[in-house]
Parts: structure tokens; sequence; C-alpha cells
């Protein structure tokens, strides 16, 4: 089928100088040329190495731990175990919290005492004079294990009598949501479409591992020098360290990808109580083998749909029930399925809903935070969903999906109203006519398929976690401008974003904008590098304390020029008359009469999310996010029939972003979220049996490489309606949503029958044919 997109609703964004421009960012030519110092780059004087001592069995007592031997060793500085710690408190719950009290029963052990849950629990740390003599310590550590019942399977763990990992009943969170009349919206249904998809544990596979280094200086503050996306996790380490908060010194580098996967605290307090016991700096850098056993996965998902439709392509109600894996501890589960609840319907209208969410411990690796964050899990099911009712009405996968997209002023299962654009049907036409017509098949085994997804994702914090963010802007007197802020950038442009900003409010080239950041001693804290958040939130920031500066200057311009600030204009580092730009005045000289007369050139600002209330816990009615970005994704695959090899031919994303700050970077944002997104429909799994990994490095992990996909085409939309900067909306999660589940029905499409469970592996598409035939 042709598809020919409609023109877009009329849109009148003011012309900016700087703001959408492809500029390039602040730090990208240190990464080009090598000279970036990334934290596993630092290695100090006198410095240590750690190694940390893990559990092999998934549950088990332990019995005997002797680090005697491995105490004795020449060259090793310290072996600690949970014995010798001040606070065995590792906090899991929601990172960056202003003021909010920590979930029940969410806290970790940082060393495991007396019960170990998963296969890769940290035991003991060392610290020795090499790296070689830390890694022989560990192999003298001797360690007796009784085994425990444990349970695997998170349907098994939730049965009466399962072994318990999360008391009471390793449900570790749940939620409903009820709009409408399920019933009713059933019984008005003249079809009931009725399907189960699952998703596995995905590992991050991020280029840079997780490391850092701690040293105490002379007062007594423990510095640590790490890559994390979280600044204020310094409040929990000050915690499970023992010492007042303003003892931790965060120094954040710029990160070799995140995607969630350090959001969580990694390295930081193991560096930590070494450097403390021994008082020389520890530098602890986890292998790729550790850090696939050692930090959080996706979650693992199981996902029911029951879907009403009238005849007409209407959907009448739809019942969803949500199973996740948490692992063996919480961590940011209950979050997770938050997300996945909130959008498990969909970018749809349904008046009638019914969903049940669960997350369920058990003895696996811990799930956490994973770009897409549970909305990715939910989209998965819902647009294979979508295709599959289609398909059961006899209808057009687009046409019956036009009938259903929520628009702006609807509500969301939660009651939660679309504020700002929705432009679904724009996406998902512009993406399919960019796809084209099918490939002709190269040969008589060879088919070929087609698939799009539509999806909704929320950018910004939850509301009721109250997010704050601050940004500091100074106007020097040589007219240059410095940001300080404490924004860790994963890679993703979000401190170059900030400096595109300020360079555009207060008029001057981006060359001329430093900023300082990650850290949490000298940069205003900023919020969690997380939740799509920190373009929404510091970003806000930025342009609040950036235009206060303006406001300083143009008054006191205005006095010069003996004009009315609005009749003045900055750009390209000069004050202007607008009506006649022969008048003016260098800003760097408007600078020094400002300083001279005693008027502030700089501004640390606040910005705030909505604050609001938690959702209702019977219903699920509330809100539960600022706004949200919408966007389609369509790829064409070519299945060998004969092998079950799936080939990606094309790949075309369309997002409406609001206003792109910097075009390159949110058409990278777009392909990279695409290319990761891609790997988990086609080969990403973490496989885990009875609880030991079997995927323990990249040559067993598979991810995707330049020569499995192709360059996806990114087409951005720009509504201005977004809640960010300059009508922005967040792209960085968003991008990578639409993409497992457009392959998938493009799959689908290929072989005439649906696989229900991710990756689609040549076995999986194998099996599917020949139950087909």
């Amino acid at each position: 089928m042709t598809y020919k997109a409609k023109p877009l609703p009329e849109v009148k964004l003011p012309e900016l100088r700087q703001i959408g421009k492809p500029l390039r960012r602040v730090e990208a030519l240190g990464k080009c040329v090598g000279a970036t110092v990334y934290s596993g780059d630092y290695y100090p004087t006198n410095l240590l190495h750690g190694k940390v001592f893990r559990s092999s069995v998934p549950h088990a007592r332990i019995k005997k731990l002797d680090v005697s031997k491995a105490q004795a060793l020449p060259g090793v500085a310290c072996v600690l175990t949970a014995d010798d710690l001040p606070a065995s408190i590792l906090v899991t719950d929601m990172p960056g919290q202003t003021g909010q009290k920590r979930r029940a029963g969410s806290d970790a052990p940082v060393l495991a005492k007396d019960v170990v849950r998963y296969q890769g629990e940290a035991i003991a740390l060392v610290a020795a004079e090499t790296l070689e003599i830390a890694e022989k310590a560990l192999k003298l550590i001797e360690i007796e294990y009784e085994p425990l019942p444990a349970v695997f399977d998170p349907l098994e763990a939730m049965k009466p009598g399962a072994p318990v990992v999360t008391p009471p009943d390793n449900i570790v969170a749940r939620y409903k949501v009820r709009k409408g009349d399920i019933a009713k919206g059933f019984a008005a249904a003249d079809i009931v479409v009725e399907n189960t998809f699952k998703m596995p544990y995905i590992d991050h596979a991020y280029l840079e591992l997780e490391s850092g280094v701690a040293w105490v200086d002379d007062q007594g503050v423990v510095n640590i020098r790490v890559n994390t996306q979280v600044v204020e996790h310094f409040r929990s380490i000050a915690l499970a360290l023992g010492i007042p908060q303003n003892k931790i010194h965060i120094q954040g580098t710029l990160l070799g990808g995140g995607f969630g996967g350090k959001e969580d605290i990694t390295v930081e307090i193991f560096v930590g109580l070494m450097a403390m016991k021994t008082n020389r700096p520890v530098r602890l850098e986890y292998t790729r083998e550790e850090s696939l056993l050692a930090h959080g996965k996706r979650h693992p998902y199981i996902i029911k749909h029951r879907t009403g439709l009238q005849k007409n392509g209407r959907i009448t109600a739809a019942e969803i029930e949500i199973i996740s894996n948490s692992g063996a501890y919480v961590y940011l589960s209950p979050y997770v399925l938050l997300y996945s609840t909130g959008t498990a319907v969909g970018p749809y209208r349904v008046d009638n809903v019914k969903i049940d969410s669960y997350s369920v411990a058990t003895n696996g690796p811990f799930s956490s935070a994973f770009r897409g964050f549970g909305a990715a899990q939910a989209a998965i099911a819902y647009e294979q969903q979508m295709d599959e009712c289609a398909k059961a009405l006899g209808m057009d996968r687009l046409e019956f999906r036009k009938i259903n997209y929520i628009r702006t002023g609807d509500t969301t299962c939660t009651g939660q109203v679309i504020e700002s654009a929705a432009w679904l049907e724009e996406c998902a036409t512009r993406a399919l006519e960019a796809l084209g017509e099918k490939t002709p098949p190269p040969n008589d085994h060879t088919v070929i398929g087609q698939g799009f997804s539509s999806y909704m994702q929320s950018y910004g914090r939850i509301t009721w976690l109250h997010d704050t963010s601050h940004a500091w802007v100074s106007l020097e007197l040589d007219g240059s401008v410095i940001i300080r802020a404490g924004v860790p950038d994963l890679g993703a442009g979000q401190i170059s974003s900030l400096c595109q900003i300020a360079s555009e409010v207060l008029g001057v080239p981006m060359e001329r904008v430093s900023v300082y950041y990650t850290d949490s001693a000298v940069t205003p804290l900023a919020g969690t590098s997380t939740a799509t958040r920190q373009l929404y939130m510091s970003g806000n920031a930025t342009v609040m304390a950036a235009t206060t500066v303006r406001n300083a200057v143009l008054d006191r311009a205005s006095k010069y020029f003996e004009e009315d600030p609005s009749e003045l204009d900055i750009a390209d580092g000069k004050i202007f008359v607008k009506k006649d730009p022969s008048q003016s005045i260098e800003l760097a000289e408007m600078a020094k009469i400002c300083a001279a007369e005693g008027i502030k050139l700089n501004d640390l600002a606040m910005f705030k999310a909505p604050f609001t209330d938690p959702i209702d816990p019977e219903t699920g009615q509330g809100r539960i996010w600022p706004d949200f970005t919408f966007g389609s994704m369509a790829v064409e695959v070519a299945v060998d029939i004969e092998t079950g090899e799936v080939t990606l031919l094309k790949s075309v994303a369309c997002h409406d972003i609001g206003r792109a700050i910097n075009y390159a970077t949110a058409t990278g944002q777009i392909q990279g979220g695409a290319a990761q997104g891609l790997g988990y429909a086609l080969m990403e799994d973490v496989i885990v049996k009875e609880g030991i990994m079997q995927t323990r490095n990249l040559a067993e992990y598979l991810i995707p490489t330049s020569c499995d996909i192709p360059t996806t085409q990114a087409i951005i939309l720009e509504s201005g309606t977004g809640v960010g900067p300059f009508g922005a909306k967040g792209i960085g999660e968003p991008s990578l949503t639409p993409a497992a589940p457009a392959v998938a029905n493009a799959v689908a499409d290929a072989i005439g029958v649906r696989i229900h469970e991710l990756p689609l592996t040549p076995e999986r598409v194998l099996k599917a044919i020949k139950s087909r035939k």
C-alpha cells in the first residue's frame, strides 16, 4: 500500500539564531582527537587497585568466609567484608529525590553478609598494589555455601509456597488502573483479540565500563572521580560510608554511554570504603565480564493483552496484565513498572481499561533502569497487539490506528490530559511514505516484510517526585559566558545543549560559552541524567538564569541608547537597536559598565517540574509525567525462510520533538536509539539458566554492528508544543521505544505468523514458519 502524508498543521516557530542549528558540540573535539579524560583514564600517584569478590551461586547461605590468606598476601593493602563496614545500606530507591522518603524494603546490602541472593552479588573487596595481586588475592578467599531453595520464573515466584526472595510474597510492586466500565466495553465489542508477549533480560553493553577512583584529602573529604548518571548519589554514598554528606565530593566525568546502567550506584561505595580504610587512592574498573554480571538489566516482561473491538475499528475495551522480573533486589523496579502501566494502552483512546501489573522478585540478576524505562516493553506488546487487531478486522494497519490515535485534549488510561501536540498520524504517514514500496525479493527463499509502530513516551520525572534543577549563568567582563550545572553528560550532548541555549539567550557565539558540570562541590545540583529530563529541566533552568542576566544587561543598555529594553537585541556579541542596528555597543563593554555600577551579571536559577500527588492506588487515576513525545518508526526486513535469518533492509523514524535544540544531535539520538532498539528485537538476550548467566561476554551476548543494521533515516517534526526550552520535547529515550515492535511487525508481515517472544532469532523464526505450515 502506498502512503501519502498530509500537510502538517500550521506552526509558527520564531526565528532563532543558534537554536536548531547543527553546531559542533563543545565536547566533540576532545572526543574525536582522544583528549577527553574518562573516569577510567585517571591514575593518581600511590594508587591501589581494587577488585570485588562475588558470589558464584544464585541463592545460598554463607557458611564460611575466610579472607585471612588474601590479607596475608604481600602487596594486599586491605580486604573488606560486611563485618568491616560502618554501615551496610545500599540505597537502591529512585536516586536524586528531593526530600522524598525511600520506599520501604528497597535497600540492599553493600556486601552480602549471611545470604547471597543472585550470582554476582558482592561479598568482599580487595585493594592491592597491583591489579595482578588483587586478582590473585580473590582466588585466595575461601568460601563455603549452603544452597537455599531458589526461584527464577516470576510466575512461579508469585505462587503460594514459592521460595521467598523479597518478603512477604516476592511482589515488590503492584499497580492497578481502572477507567470506565470494562465489562460494558467488552459487551459492546464485536470481536475480542487476546495475545501474550514476552521480552528478555538485555544488557546496556555501553562502550565505557564502570570505573572510578577515590581518595581522602587533607580535609577528610572522600573524593570520588566516577562515571555516573547521578551526582546526587553522594547522599547515599555518605550513608553507606557512615560520614556526613558534606564529606563526599563527586567529580563526574563525561560518559561513554549510560543508558540507565550508570543510574544506580556502581563502584562509588566500593572505592570509597577502600580509600577510607587504606588512606590511599583506590581505583576500580570492571571487566566486561564483570560488568555483564554485576549491573542491572532491562526487566524481562510478560504482558497479556485482551482487546475488545467493533467492526468499524474502534477499540471498546483493553484488559492488560503485566508481570516484570525484578531479580533479587528491588532497585528501580517499582518505577519501571509504573512507566509500563501508565503507557500500557499505548497512544490510543480507550474509554474502558483494566490493568493489573506486578513486579516480582526472583533469584535472577537484578533489573533496573534501561533506556525506555518500562515504556519500551509496553510498546513491544501494545504495538504487536494493534497489528493483530487490525488483522482480525481485515483492516489496514495504519487506518485502524488512525481511528484510535489519542489526540490533544484526550486523556491517557490514568486520566492524564494530553496537553501538547500528539502528531501520531503525521509521524506514521511520513515514516511509511519514506519507507516506500516493498523491495522485490532476491530469490524464492526470501520473503520481504514491512512493519511500523507508533508510541508515546514521557520525558521528565514522575511528577510526585517534585523534581527540580539548578543552573548558574554568568556574563564575564570580556563578553564570554560561563555555565555551572551538575549535569552528567552521557554522550547525548546534554552539556552542549545548555551552551547552545545560553548562546541563544545572551547573543554570543557558542564558542564563547564554557560549561562546568557534574561536580557535587562546584556545580549547582541539576538532578539525574535519566528519564529524558536534562534538556527539559536543566535546559529550562539555563533559560531562566540566562534570561535574568540578559534582562539586567538590556535594562542598563536601555539608558545608554535611550530606548526601551524591548527595542534592543543582542547578537554576535553586540547589543543593538532593532530598528537601527548601526547603533550598537560590544556586549563586553556593556558588561564592564554594569560591573562598575554594581549590576549583577550572574544568576542561579531553579526550575521546578509540576508538583503533584501520587495516582489513586485503587483506580490508578492521576497525573504521572510532565509531558509526552510521540512518533513512529517503519522498517523493512528480508527473511530467509530456509535459515530463519532476518536482514534489516530499511529503517525510518519520524518523531515530533517539539523543537530541535541541535539538529545534528537530535538526529544522532534518533539513529542511536533506533540501533539499540533494533538489536533488542533481533539478537540481544542475556541468557540465564537456573540463575547462572550464560552470556558472559560480547562474544556470547550479541549486539548489532554497523554490518547488521541500516542507517535509520531520521525525520524530525517540530510542533513547538513541548514543555522544554523553546518548545522542545525529549528524544533520548523515545528514540528507542518504537524500534523493536516495528521489527516484530515487519517479520510477522513477511512470514505470515506472529512470534510472541523477543529476540526474533533464526531458531524462533524457523519454528514459527514450520508452525504456520
